[in-house]
This record gives C-alpha cells, sequence and structure tokens, in this order.
C-alpha cells in the first residue's frame, strides 16, 4: 500500500540515528514481551487459588510468593523500559525534526529561481513547518506505544495459540477485523483527505500572497473580497474534511464494538470450554486481560493509523519538496574557482525554457576584465535572461558561457557567485539590521571595513542619522528606508562583497533624478576596476559605458560605444530619440 511505502520513507529519515531506533525496537520487543506476561500470571495466580482447597499452605504460599516476585520484577522490568523508551523516542523526534527543517531550508534555499517563481513562499513555510510537526508525532509516537502494539499484535498474539487455540482464534480475529476495517477505510478516504490537504496548502499561500501585499489590499478596499476568498477555500476544506472524519469515526464504534463483543465471546466459549475440562479458570482470566490489553492498544492504533492517513498528503508534499531537483545540477568534478581576473565570454549562447521557444539565440561576445558592457534594448529582448545566464540561474541550450576560460558547467555554483555581484532594481534586505544587511556581502568583514564601504556608497550620513545607527532594524524588505537608501545600501553590500563581476540590472530606474545622481556617484565607486555588465532602460545611465550591445528578439543587433550607435542611426539612435522626445515633452508640460 502506498501508506506502508511512505511511512517507510518516513523511518528511513532516522537513518543517522538508525542505533538508537534499533535499541527502541528492542526495548519495544521487550515491553510487549512484558506486557504479554502480566495476564499469564495474573491467570496462574486464579488458577492457583482456584486449586488451593487441595494444596498445603506452607506450598500454597510459596507459589504464591515465586509467582509475586516474578510478577514484581515484570512490573520493574516494564517501568524501566517505559522510562528508557520514553526518553530515548522524545530526544530522537525532537533531534531528527530539527534536522530534517534544516535539510528542507537548506535544500529550498539552493533550488533555483524557476522553482521558487512558481511556488508561493507561504506554501513552503506551510510544507515546511507542518510536515516536520508530522514526522515529529509520526516517529515520537510509533517508537513510544504503537511499535509496541504492532509487536504484540504480529509476534505475540500467535503465541496465545499455544495457551488455547481456541480462545487465541478469537483474539486473531479481533485483530484481523480491525486489520481489515481499517484498509478499506484508508482507500476510501485517502483520495479525499488530499484534496484536503491540497486545499489547506492553498489557503497558505493565499494568506501569504495577501499578507505580503497589504498595502495593495488597502489601498484598493480589498479587505471584504479577500475576506471572501478565504471564506470560499474554508468551506471546501470542511466540505470534504467531515466525510472523511465521519469514515474514521465509524472505525473507531466498529472497533469498540468488535472488542466488546471478542470479550463476551471470550467469556462464553471459556465457559463452555470450562465445562468440559479444556479450559482453566486462569486461562480464562488471562485472555480476558488479553482481550482488554489488545482492545486498549488497538484503539489507540486506530487514532495512530486515521492520523497517519489525515497526513500523508502533507508529507508527500514535504517529500515532493525534498525531491525536487535544480535545473543546473552541480557536477561532481566541478571545479572551485578563487578569485577571478574577470573575462567573461559568451559563445554562441542560444536559451530557451522548457518546451519553449528559444528566449536568445546567437549571443556571441567577450568582456575582458575592468570593461563595462551595457545592454539596452525592450522589455522582454533577453537582457536579463543573459545574464541570469552567467549567474548559472539556468544553463543555455546551445552554446556556452566561460569566465577566465572555465566554462560555468564545470565550476561549482558558490565558487562561480562569489566572483559575482549583483545590484538589483529593487534592493532585496533582510528584515534584519542593516550591519547584518551589509555583512550578507563579506560575513568577516570589520566595523571598519562597513563604514568605508558605506562611505564609497554615499550611505554612512544617512546611516549615522538613525538613533540606532548601523543597528538600525530596515523592517520588511527595508520598508523603514527610502528607496534610495536601499538601493545605496544594497550598492555597499556588493563593494563589501567586493566581486571582479559585476551585474547593475536596473540599478536607478525606479529612483528621482536628486538621488540617481547620489547613487550614480556610488555605483561609479563600485564599477571601478571591475568588469560590468549594465542593464538599462534609461539609455543617459549608459553613455560611459565601453560597450553597448542593443538586444532584439533575443539577438545582439548592434553593438558598440554610445556615440559610434548614435552615429550609426540605427536601432539605438531610434531609442536614444524616443527617449529625448519623451524628456521633451515632459520638460514642456512642466
Amino acid at each position: 500500500m502506498h501508506v506502508l511505502r511512505l511511512y517507510g520513507r518516513v523511518l528511513a529519515l532516522l537513518a543517522p540515528d538508525r542505533w538508537v531506533a534499533i535499541g527502541l525496537a528492542f526495548a519495544s520487543l521487550a515491553l510487549a514481551g512484558l506486557s504479554f506476561l502480566e495476564p499469564v500470571l495474573f491467570g496462574r495466580v486464579v488458577d492457583l487459588l482456584s486449586r488451593s482447597e487441595r494444596m498445603a499452605t506452607a506450598a500454597i504460599w510459596e507459589e504464591a510468593f515465586s509467582l509475586l516476585a516474578l510478577w514484581g520484577a515484570v512490573g520493574l522490568s516494564a517501568i524501566g523500559a517505559n522510562v528508557a523508551v520514553a526518553l530515548l523516542a522524545d530526544r530522537m523526534a525532537h533531534r531528527n525534526r530539527l534536522v530534517v527543517m534544516g535539510r528542507y531550508f537548506q535544500h529550498v534555499l539552493s533550488l533555483p529561481l524557476s522553482f521558487h517563481g512558481d511556488t508561493q513562499s507561504g506554501r513552503l513555510m506551510k510544507v515546511m513547518l507542518l510536515g516536520s510537526d508530522n514526522l515529529f508525532y509520526l516517529w515520537l509516537s510509533f517508537f513510544r506505544e504503537h511499535l509496541t502494539t504492532f509487536i504484540a499484535a504480529g509476534v505475540l498474539l500467535p503465541l496465545t495459540m499455544f495457551l488455547n487455540w481456541r480462545l487465541g482464534l478469537l483474539l486473531i480475529m479481533l485483530v484481523a477485523l480491525f486489520v481489515v476495517v481499517s484498509v478499506w477505510v484508508i482507500r476510501k478516504t485517502e483520495a479525499q483527505q488530499g484534496q484536503v490537504e491540497a486545499l489547506n496548502t492553498q489557503l497558505a499561500g493565499n494568506v501569504q500572497d495577501a499578507l505580503s501585499n497589504v498595502v495593495v489590499v488597502q489601498s484598493f478596499s480589498r479587505l471584504n473580497s479577500e475576506a471572501r476568498l478565504f471564506g470560499d477555500i474554508v468551506r471546501q476544506v470542511l466540505d470534504r474534511q467531515f466525510p472523511v472524519l465521519n469514515w474514521w469515526a465509524v472505525v473507531a464504534v466498529l472497533t469498540r464494538a468488535a472488542a466488546t463483543l471478542t470479550t463476551i465471546m471470550i467469556f462464553v466459549l471459556g465457559t463452555m470450554l470450562h465445562l468440559v475440562g479444556k479450559a482453566s479458570v486462569g486461562e480464562i482470566v488471562s485472555f480476558m486481560g488479553f482481550a482488554t490489553l489488545l482492545i486498549s492498544r488497538l484503539e489507540g492504533a486506530v487514532g495512530f493509523v486515521a492520523r497517519l492517513v489525515f497526513q500523508m498528503p502533507s508529507l508527500e508534499q514535504f517529500f515532493a519538496v525534498l525531491d525536487a531537483r535544480s535545473s543546473v545540477p552541480e557536477r561532481a568534478d566541478a571545479m572551485s574557482l578563487g578569485r577571478v581576473a574577470g573575462e567573461v565570454r559568451f559563445d554562441n549562447v542560444a536559451f530557451a525554457y522548457p518546451g519553449g521557444p528559444r528566449i536568445l539565440d546567437g549571443i556571441d561576445f567577450v568582456a575582458p576584465p575592468g570593461r563595462t558592457v551595457a545592454l539596452v534594448g525592450q522589455t522582454g529582448a533577453g537582457k536579463s535572461t543573459a545574464m541570469s545566464l552567467l549567474q548559472r540561474l539556468w544553463d543555455p541550450v546551445e552554446g556556452k558561457i566561460t569566465v577566465d576560460g572555465h566554462d560555468l558547467r564545470d565550476i561549482t555554483l558558490d565558487s562561480l557567485r562569489r566572483n559575482i555581484g549583483v545590484v538589483f532594481q529593487e534592493a532585496l534586505l533582510f528584515n534584519r539590521s542593516i550591519r547584518d544587511n551589509l555583512l550578507v556581502g563579506r560575513p568577516d568583514a570589520t566595523d571598519d571595513d562597513i563604514e568605508r564601504a558605506c562611505r564609497m556608497a554615499e550611505a554612512h550620513d544617512f546611516i549615522s542619522r538613525k538613533p540606532q545607527g548601523y543597528d538600525t532594524l530596515v523592517g520588511e524588505r527595508g520598508s523603514a528606508l527610502s528607496g534610495g537608501q536601499r538601493q545605496r545600501l544594497a550598492i555597499a553590500r556588493a563593494l563589501l562583497k567586493d566581486p571582479p563581476v559585476l551585474i547593475l540590472d536596473e540599478a536607478t530606474s525606479a529612483l528621482d533624478a536628486a538621488t540617481e545622481a547620489r547613487v550614480q556617484k556610488a555605483l561609479k565607486a563600485l564599477m571601478a576596476g571591475r568588469t560590468t555588465f549594465i542593464i538599462a532602460h534609461r539609455l543617459s545611465t549608459v553613455r560611459d559605458a565601453d560597450e553597448i550591445m542593443v538586444f532584439e528578439g533575443g539577438r545582439v543587433v548592434e553593438r558598440g560605444s554610445f556615440d559610434a550607435l548614435v552615429a550609426l542611426g540605427g536601432r539605438f539612435a531610434e531609442l536614444v530619440r524616443t527617449q529625448l522626445a519623451g524628456t521633451e515633452t515632459a520638460a514642456a508640460h512642466a
């Protein structure tokens, strides 16, 4: 069954603690055996009392003391085994929950942007938290309680046949009925529970989406609409969840009813066998004890199996994320680069998304170390895609890209990205202090290094005016800072990283003229001595570039210096005239 395969994978995650798990399995076997012995000893005591009239007093006490001593030893051993199981299971479950969360977190961060573009961050958070919590519950409850139940049912229950096969057969029938009913209900509810979990995941994604866009929600009076959307999904969850709950309620009732009938039948059959001399009173009492023990264990097992079915979809989602593979796998023998000189070469590069048309085709150029290359063109022309390939967010479908002569596919991702710095159009900041955000560029930077970078980025003055200076929290996505301040922090972060290759992706397009002037000054300090690629729509920002490449339809249609391309009178000159006309119109209106 699918549920068994899934649970086998859940247990396989405990491989680093395999010896602890094996020890817990032996302890559970001991507990099952000890719990099996108690009804047997109780039956022996009853048999002793039933024949006491025919025995001498001394013999009765001698046998009674030996039985009671054995019973006491069994009880003490069970207490010790329970303590050991509880302590070890708790520690193993807690430890591995955090290990799995860490593994999930690192794996998700390593997945390419294509994965994150298709998956809401709220969903990933929900899958991580719910999945790890479910794993914790399954590990803990399995090793603390239910492993003993399964051992007792699978190994020790058949041994009752040696005590009295007729009564033992009744107990086995009880367990068989429980298994058959549970399997039937699992098959009945598995698909519906999957739908419930998919809706829960959608709900988490929608909530995260609304919270991250709360400004839009409030500005466009979307409060009631978002609440209605939330309520619609909640109603769908309940419509699908209630039938599943009803089926498992039926299982619980049937299990209890079967257990009660089995107890009555043991009493009736035991009495009949006793009357014909085929069962002693002690055996009947022992089997009544077995039945009571099994009833309580099976009722717990029903709840465990029900919860396992409820958790299956969330665990499947958790493993689906863990199984997601990068679109840019790293070779086992990939080389780790030190600091490169900065020569970048695109050699007849073409790219297309899986199953889609070519977005780039025939891109061929060399950027020597220290050279500034501008990429211009209309939106969708392929500029940002080309720079994504340089960072190896994707691999080209044709041709190759090299840094200092090394094919990017032969280099470790970490060493490649260590040599490339990026300043984005939107400064991406963590909800941490200014200092912590700057240290992302270089974790070992000293306070002097940080201040020097901030002075070069024209950021030190505004930071100093903050009440807490460099320890000021920037807010979520840097909301406590202005756009220009965020951008200057991003430049300071890149200065600290000190990469030989730099990508400026529309770094000033969202800024006003005064702020842009200050940021441009910071950018010139950042670009000095580095191989720099500038993606820009505002053509005034690329006037000083050593070479300008004009992209159109995924190809480079023109290249040269600013003045040379204007004089050429081609596509670039047309873009310049369009922007100049727009500027003059705006000035006239002003």
